[in-house]
């Protein structure tokens, strides 16, 4: 964990909320000089705290998509394998995102598609044709929001020296 200050913590919940805000909105925002705020988002982002920004689509608003979610539980379970898997389903096209989980189903993939046959041939296509995958089961997703909230239950973890 890297040793971040309260100024740290409301820099990146502040861009967490809104990754569009200006430096100088940002810089008042947490209370501080826009040229100090540009120096510490520059170091937040060299130590890896910041990963990147992104812009965040509503798929049926573009393009008409629908999304769903296939749970992909894998036949062996190698690291090898398990990242081979994930970095092929990320160069498909209607992958959205891959989570790696722990518990019954190996890997959580979110998806964007034009309609529901597109859905069942990517499924039999990219998914169950493959031999180290056991099993897929797909879910449409009706809805899905991001929290605005940095997720912390609170600051006691900040190191002070």
């Amino acid at each position: 964990m890297k040793n971040l200050d309260n100024v740290d913590i409301d820099i990146v919940s502040a861009l967490y909320n809104d990754a569009d805000i200006t430096n100088k909105d940002l810089a008042e925002k947490v209370g501080i000089a826009p040229s100090t705020c540009q120096e510490r988002v520059k170091r937040l982002k060299r130590q890896g705290v910041i990963s990147g920004f992104q812009c965040e689509l509503n798929l049926s608003e573009f393009a008409g998509h629908i999304e769903a979610m296939a749970a992909v539980k894998m036949v062996k379970h190698t690291e090898v394998l398990a990242d081979n898997l994930r970095d092929e389903l990320l160069r498909l096209p209607e992958v959205i995102q891959v989570f790696h989980m722990g518990g019954q189903n190996d890997f959580n993939v979110h998806l964007a598609v034009y309609n529901t046959s597109h859905l069942r041939q990517l499924i039999f296509r990219e998914f169950t044709s493959r031999e180290e995958i056991q099993n897929v089961e797909t879910s449409l997703i009706f809805e899905h929001r991001r929290s605005r909230v940095l997720p912390q239950a609170n600051r006691s973890y900040l190191k002070t020296d």
